[in-house]
């Protein structure tokens, strides 16, 4: 982690991450599943705080576009 920045979005898009794999796991939602997944993965390899907030408002809108 670079800044106290990016783990405070780290910590913040994890917990959302973790709310959608509970969700897509209980809903048998496959793309929910996915992206709580990446969610909670990525704020480890993106260290720039901007990217990792703009990655991470992708990733929580995503599944409301696709559903499956």
């Amino acid at each position: 982690m670079g800044s106290e920045s990016s783990l405070l979005w780290g910590m913040v898009l994890g917990s959302f991450g973790l709310g959608y794999f509970i969700y897509g796991k209980k809903q048998k939602m496959i793309m929910a599943l996915i992206c709580g997944m990446a969610l909670m993965v990525y704020p480890y390899f993106i260290s720039n705080a901007i990217a990792l907030v703009c990655i991470g408002i992708a990733l929580l809108v995503f599944p409301w576009f696709v559903r499956y």
